[in-house]
Formats: C-alpha cells, structure tokens, sequence
C-alpha cells in the first residue's frame, strides 16, 4: 500500500516518497519550556509519535529531530518573575516535559536539540544570509531578513505579500527597514542572556533556530517537517524564506500541520479559565483514554475537548479492552481458526487506512468492526482456538505499536478504569460491597422489592450490576 501524505502548501494528498531512497529525516517543531504543557501540545506531540511509529513500521529508516526552544521572551520573564535564571527555567520544564511524554506514551525523538546549545551553527547560517544581501544589521545592531529580497515568500501559507503588507506593523523598539521583515539575531537587553557574535552581544530570533538545527542534523532538505497548524504563518514561512535563502535547495517536501483543540467549544486560553495541562488531565483521565480521544479524529481535523469526549473515548477503550479480555479468558480448542479471515481484513484495512494520510480515525473504526467480529463469534462458541488467539495478539500488537494504546493486560486495566472516579460519585468500594451483600441477602429472604431497592440505588449513583453465575459484580455507568 503506498503512502499518501496531505502536502500543506499544494493542499492535497501527494505520493511519499523520500529524498534519500528509504531513509526518512523528520523535524516538528517542539514546545518553548516556560510551563507545562497543556493538551494543545499533546495533541500535536502524539500525532506526530504515532507517525514517526508508523514509518519505521513501514521500514523507514527515521531520523526524527524535535528541538527544545529554551532561549525567548516568555522563559527571560518567567524567570525574572521568580527570580531565577532563564537556564534554570528551562531545564526544570525540559525535566516536566519527560515526565509528561512518560505519561503519555509518547517515544522520545532520536534527537532532541536546544537552541541554546547551537548557537554556532545559528550565527553561521545568519552570516551566510548577510553575505547573499538576504539579511542586514539595523541601527539597534540586531539582523533581519529581508523578506523583500526572497522571492516566493508567502508560498507555504498561500497568503500574498501585498495583504500582508497591509496588515503588517513595526513593533516599538525595532530598527527593522519592513514591517515584513523578521529578527534573526537580537541585541540583548542589559541583564538578558547573550553570546557573541560578528554583530552584538545577542540571542538568536525565534525562527532562526528551527532552520538551524534541523539543516544540520537532516541536511537542506527534510522529508518531512510538521507541527501545529498555528505555526504556518508566520513560523514556518520564515523557516522557509531563511532556509531556501541561504542553501538555494528545497526546504521541505512535505508539511504536516495538525489541527487546533478547542475547550468546550471555545479556543483554550488561560484568560478563560480553560487551560488543561496534561499532569491535571492524567490524575483524572488514563493516558490511552487522552490517546484514543486525539487520535480518533483525523489529524487536520480540529478536537472539541470535553468531558463528554472523555467518556466516550473511554467507554471506546474499555469496550476494546473488555474483548481482549473475553478471548484471554475463553478456553482454547484445537481445530481451524475462525477468526483468521476477519483478522486478515482487519490487518489490511487498518494498515490502508494509516496509510491514507495517517487516518487514525478510520484505523480506530476497523478496531471497532474487529472487536464487533470478535464478540459475535464469542457469543456464538465461547472457546477460541490457539491460532485465533495468536492471529489476535499479533495484530493488537501491531494496534499497539502504531497507535500507543491497548498496551495493558486487560484485565487490571478494567479493574483499573472501574475503580477510578469512584469518589465523585459520593459512594466507596466499601459501601458498594456492602450494598452488593445486603442486596444478596434480601434475594436470598425473597424480598425482591428490597433488592430491587438496592439496585436502583446504587443506579442512581452511576452504578451498575451485574449477576453472573461466580456472583454480582458492579461497574460504572
């Protein structure tokens, strides 16, 4: 099956196919350590740990580059607000930034730069932009890009120069010749960090370093480049202009931009009161259920953040899980395999589905006809044989692999699920017991209006039972 990929600047899907035969160097731009992240970050850094998976399960062999920003404006006066340094900062959100992917399940990358760790090769580009007249020192001894003299600028976003004039303006401060024009190198202010360079003590501009690291660790042209679709204009035209500028080479095949997550319907903003960092969601959400939400509407698509969300991903996983479950506890027989038919098409539908764009959506959906296969044929003969229970495991490994979820054994992932929250509901495990048995001794004395009284009360708490044959249990409804 050949891999599509939706191209961001020609807007359409368009055949993948490398630079460098099988070898495959992706760079997505990673998140300015100021603060946690929030699930905005989320949803971009799991679309793109779920593609770098797929890729080398395709047989990629992938360099994938995601940078850390721990020089800018927002680390300077988050650390002059605690009184700190800005190195200090940056490195205590890096360190809360791993703990948040551990939780996540999202894979590290295979290089992981910081801009403050290449200045070097960040003052060797801007120098190299001087040189061909692309850039120029102003009066207050910073260097800009000189949008002007690029031709094509404005051809990733599709926006044309001349609207973008229009809008354009010169910030108070700036010594730039064009509203247009962008920082490449800024004069530190006093108490600001700083390294030498040819044209003042400075730091480098935000975009400058996106172009910087991800030349000298994939080359002048990347396979893939990706991140938020925030970041089109004007983050990554300014990555295109500098980059092309100064090595003449295509900068990018393929963009990738994923889409934006919304709160309640409302744009997420800490004004708003609406801000979810992922070590808040994960105390009260399980990672694969933040996992399956994101990933179970196609990656361009924009994601309502809700509770409602929440719960039907969740009750999503637990019916995945609660099949995994029913073959891992059937008994196993000898004879043909029944299954091995659905879980071939199961196999390649999924795999075509990932390989239309990354459509974890429609991967997610022939999950969903697998689990309802395997249910019906579980209903009909609840014994499977040990070819059926292979085929399964080899193709919930592959769901795994690829998607990050249904990494645990089931059962303890159910008993899991079925115990958290159990406090919002204003009852615990201990009462649901006790009412379990008092319910049972009232059958027993066949006062069924007293059983039936227990049951509608624990109902009307969110819980439900069930009897069977080794007792009555109870979950979540």
């Amino acid at each position: 099956m050949t891999l599509q990929v939706y191209n961001t600047p020609y807007k359409k899907k368009q055949p993948f196919t490398p630079v460098n035969n099988n070898s495959v160097g992706m760079y997505v731009c990673g998140v300015t350590v100021y603060d946690m992240c929030h699930i905005g970050h989320a949803r971009s850094l799991i679309v793109f740990d779920v593609i770098s998976r797929f890729l080398r399960k395709k047989g990629y062999n992938l360099t994938y580059v995601r940078n850390f920003t721990d020089v800018d404006d927002k680390i300077i006066a988050r650390a002059n607000s605690l009184g700190q340094s800005y190195k200090d900062i940056a490195e205590k959100f890096i360190d809360e930034f791993a703990t948040d992917m551990d939780i996540l399940k999202v894979k590290p990358a295979d290089i992981e730069p910081k801009a403050t760790e290449h200045i070097a090769q960040i003052i060797d580009m801007v120098r190299i932009l001087e040189e061909k007249g692309l850039a120029y020192k102003a009066d207050d001894d910073s260097v800009y890009f000189s949008v002007s003299k690029f031709r094509g600028y404005g051809k990733l976003s599709g926006r044309r120069i001349e609207d973008m004039i229009a809008g354009a303006r010169v910030d108070v401060g700036e010594a730039k010749r064009d509203p247009l024009d962008f920082a490449l190198w800024k004069r530190s202010k006093e108490g600001e960090p700083s390294w030498d360079s040819p044209w003042s003590q400075g730091r480098p501009g935000w975009h400058i370093e996106c172009s910087a690291m991800s030349t000298h660790y994939l080359g002048h042209t990347l396979d893939i480049h990706g991140g938020g679709r925030d970041l089109i204009f004007p983050h990554h035209e300014n990555e295109t202009a500098q980059s092309e500028g100064a090595f003449d080479a295509e900068f990018v095949k393929y963009w990738i931009h994923n889409g934006f997550v919304t709160i309640g319907g409302d744009k997420m903003s800490k004004s708003l009161g609406n801000f979810l960092t992922i070590r808040e969601l994960t105390k009260e959400v399980h990672p694969e259920v933040l996992r399956l939400l994101l990933l179970g509407r196609h990656y361009r698509s924009p994601i309502d953040f809700s509770k409602d969300a929440v719960d039907a991903s969740q009750q999503t996983l637990v019916r995945f899980y609660e099949m995994l479950d029913r073959i891992a506890q059937s008994p196993v027989k000898d004879g043909s395999p029944r299954l091995e038919s659905t879980i071939n098409t199961f196999n390649e539908n999924f795999d075509a589905a990932m390989c239309d764009d990354f459509n974890t959506a429609l991967a997610i959906a022939q999950l969903h006809d697998l689990t309802t296969q395997a249910n019906k044929f579980l209903d009909d003969d609840p014994t499977v044989t040990s070819g059926d229970k292979k085929a399964l495991e080899e193709a919930i490994a592959t769901v795994s692999e690829i998607l990050g979820i249904l990494e645990e054994e089931p059962a303890p992932f159910l008993e899991k699920i079925k115990r958290s929250g159990i406090s919002e509901m204003g009852i615990s495990e201990d009462e649901i017991g006790a009412l379990i048995d008092a319910r049972n001794a009232a059958r027993k004395a066949r006062d069924f209006a007293k059983a039936d009284e227990i049951r509608d009360t624990l109902k009307a708490k969110g819980i439900q039972l069930k009897d069977t044959p080794e007792g009555t249990t109870w979950e979540k409804v």
